[in-house]
This record gives structure tokens, C-alpha cells and sequence, in this order.
């Protein structure tokens, strides 16, 4: 549905509605081939935004320096949820030099010293719930028994939350990454998570572990950054390890597994697991609506469409990732796909600072499942699975396999 401006374009009204399987969100992808610089109305926010689809123009808008995310805070702009997800004074709503800053200070955490340590780690426990799913027999809900559990137990290790308090952080997720969360109980929430990571930065400030709350809290106490930057930052990464991760990786199984042929060329020959990751995060629409916007500080031109100063834009990086003028019929699942990188971690100075982390899981992960069950099948018909309704990302409810 449409609405026209008294004075300017067409502006797009985009109801976000939760979507089965890998199913694109309609509306953006038709402003992809009609109207890929195109004015939106969400749900949430005052006025209307511009919404960028094609994988160029995205590129451009997230690697100019004059777009900025810090004029963000305070502001009641357009968005897809009631409530910001990003807490201000965080790298995700930072400009230079804060966010030059701010990223340095993460970037010793995903050193490949760290990294394979942590693999090391994510093996050893993906070989153990693995074993624990198989000796408890089929069917087994893999988002229960092996996808969440290895993904909180890396959150875990690699921010030094402690195992017990993972539940508590579970709730928290829940409520941040709802749709129908309001504003009110949004930020009730956020505040509990904000106390919770200042008391655990407190701690780990006199009791320092190998992890990253630790050297946060050492930078804090070195006048390298403040306590809302050090909890919004451990915030971030928190929840996009527990429910992005847990999501993507649910996803991609089942798409492995409607995809049967592919899957078996897959464990024939391991070595290709890590292009065929790259793969089916470009195949997956991994979210529901859009995130953080940006506000250009000067006119920015932009697939012949001038975005003026100060106004809104969003950024979907989804539609992109389909786009033909870059991605052979992309539409189609083709593990041995060499072309464009996908922008599914995003692009330029917000590309996702957990990339690395969220490849290796996916990689081992995935690696387990297919080396584990040979004979790994949905336990159910694809079109009776559940996928996940009013929540920021997308993914199965439940996962139930066999093998």
C-alpha cells in the first residue's frame, strides 16, 4: 500500500509481518527493481525515511564518512521496533573518532590467537552436546539441544558471563529483541542489563580473566573508555551472539537440509564448508525489518536520488544480497558460488565486529552436524515448521530433526 506526499514523492507504507522459511520481505524486494532509493513509512517513529536496497548504493551509503550514526540518539526516528536496540554511547550508534576508538579496544578479542582458542573451545562443546543429542535419540529439537546451548557457552567464554547467570541474559534477550516490546518496558530491561554488566565489569575489574570484560574494565579503569561505552558495548555483542548466531546457524540447517543434493556434494568434500557458509549467509534473510539508520550531515547523492542533510536513511542489506545486477539468479542456493562478497555482516566503518566469532560457529557447527548424523532429516514437513513472529530476527521456532 502506498500513500502520496502533498509535496514529494511516494512514500511506501512497510508493515513488517513475519515471513516463513527464506522468504524475502515483499516490499523491499520490489523497491530493489522499481525503486531502489525509495521513501518508507515503518511502524514505529515519527516521519518517514528513505529505504536504500540495491547493493551498490548501499555500499556507498555505508562507507561515507558523512553518514553519520551518532545523530541518531535522542531522536524518535522511523524504525521497525518500538524501542532503539542500539544503547547510545555504544560502537554501533558512534562516529569517529569514538568509534575509532571504541573498535580498537574490541579488536584484541578477535585476534587469531583468541579466535583459535576459541574454536578450540567451541569444538571440544559442540562434540559434546553433539554426543549428548545422539545418545538421547531421535527426534530432537536441535535449537534446544545443540544450536542455543553452543552458542551461549562461546557468548560465555568469550565475554566471561558465567554459565549460571545465562538464563537471566536469555530473559533479557527475549524481551530487548521483541517487536512488541514497548519503549517503557524496552528500557525497564536494558537497565536491568546495564546493572547487571557494570556489577560484572566491577567484578572482573578485581578478579581479571581472559576475556573481554575484563580488558574493557581494565580500559575503563586506564580512562580508555566510560562505563555506559564498556556496557553497551558488551551489551551489543551479548545479544547478537546469543540470538543472531543462534538464529543464522538454525537457518542454515534447515536450508542444508531442503536442499539435499547440495548437502551431499557438501559432505563429500568438507573443505568447501567455509564458501558454502559464505554462501548461505548471502541466501538468508536474517532479519525481520531494518536496524540502526544514519543521518547524512551533508546532501549525499545516492543512485540518482539527492538525500538531503538530516534526513533518515535505512539500509537493507538483505535485499541486497539478492540483487541480480551483482548475484547471479540469486534467488537460487549455490554452495559453490564465487561472486560478489554478501553484505549479511554488513559494510565500511559498521561492518559486524563479531564476523570472524559468527563464522566459526556457523562453520563448526555445521561441520558436526553433517561429520555426527550422516543421515541428518527434518523429523517434520518443511511446511510445518514454526518460524519465529514479532521478533527482531528472524529463524525456526523449533528445529526438530531425525537421523
Amino acid at each position: 500500500m502506498t500513500a502520496p506526499e502533498h509535496h514529494g514523492p511516494v512514500v511506501h507504507d512497510w508493515a513488517v509481518v513475519p515471513l516463513p522459511a527464506t522468504d524475502p520481505d515483499p516490499l523491499p524486494r520490489r523497491l530493489l527493481r522499481e525503486e531502489p532509493v525509495a521513501r518508507v513509512r515503518l511502524p514505529y517513529g515519527e516521519g518517514h525515511a528513505w529505504l536504500v536496497t540495491r547493493y551498490e548504493d548501499i555500499r556507498q551509503i555505508t562507507s561515507d564518512p558523512r553518514m553519520s550514526r551518532a545523530l541518531t540518539a535522542g531522536r524518535p526516528l522511523p524504525s521497525s521496533t518500538p524501542h532503539t536496540l542500539a544503547p547510545a554511547g555504544g560502537v554501533g550508534r558512534a562516529d569517529p573518532p569514538d568509534h575509532t576508538r571504541l573498535r580498537k579496544l574490541i579488536a584484541p578479542t578477535f585476534t587469531r590467537r583468541r579466535m583459535r582458542a576459541l574454536r578450540a573451545h567451541t569444538e571440544e562443546r559442540a562434540a559434546d552436546l553433539a554426543a549428548r543429542t545422539q545418545d538421547a535419540g531421535p527426534p530432537a529439537d536441535l535449537t534446544e539441544t545443540f544450536i542455543g546451548p553452543l552458542s551461549a557457552s562461546v557468548v560465555a567464554e568469550l565475554l566471561g558471563v558465567p554459565a549460571a547467570d545465562l538464563d537471566r541474559v536469555h530473559a533479557w534477550r527475549e524481551a530487548v529483541l521483541r517487536h512488541d516490546t514497548t519503549e517503557a518496558d524496552a528500557e525497564s530491561v536494558k537497565g536491568e542489563i546495564a546493572a547487571y554488566v557494570a556489577g560484572l565489569a566491577r567484578h572482573r575489574a578485581e578478579h581479571p580473566a581472559d576475556d573481554l570484560i575484563s580488558e574493557l574494565a581494565a580500559a575503563r579503569a586506564a580512562g580508555g573508555l566510560s562505563t555506559p561505552e564498556l556496557v553497551s558495548t558488551a551489551v551489543m555483542l551479548t545479544l547478537n551472539g546469543l540470538d543472531a548466531v543462534r538464529n543464522i546457524v538454525a537457518t542454515m540447517v534447515y536450508v542444508l537440509l531442503v536442499h539435499p543434493d547440495q548437502t551431499a556434494k557438501l559432505r563429500a568434500e568438507p573443505a568447501r564448508l567455509p564458501p558454502a557458509v559464505e554462501e548461505l549467509l548471502r541466501y538468508i534473510p536474517q532479519r525481520n525489518g531494518v536496524g540502526m539508520p544514519r543521518i547524512p550531515t551533508a546532501d549525499i547523492e545516492v543512485g540518482g536520488v539527492t538525500v538531503r542533510a538530516g534526513d533518515v536513511v535505512h539500509v537493507f542489506y538483505p535485499a541486497a544480497n539478492r540483487d541480480t545486477a551483482v548475484f547471479t539468479d540469486p534467488d537460487r542456493l549455490d554452495l559453490e558460488r564465487d561472486e560478489a562478497p554478501h553484505l549479511a555482516f554488513g559494510h565500511g566503518l559498521h561492518y559486524c565486529a563479531g564476523a570472524a566469532l559468527a563464522r566459526m560457529e556457523a562453520e563448526v557447527m555445521l561441520s558436526t552436524l553433517l561429520t555426527r548424523f550422516p543421515a541428518l532429516a527434518l523429523a517434520v514437513a518443511p511446511e510445518r515448521l514454526a518460524w519465529r513472529r514479532g521478533t527482531v530476527n528472524r529463524g525456526p521456532v523449533a528445529l526438530p530433526v531425525t537421523w
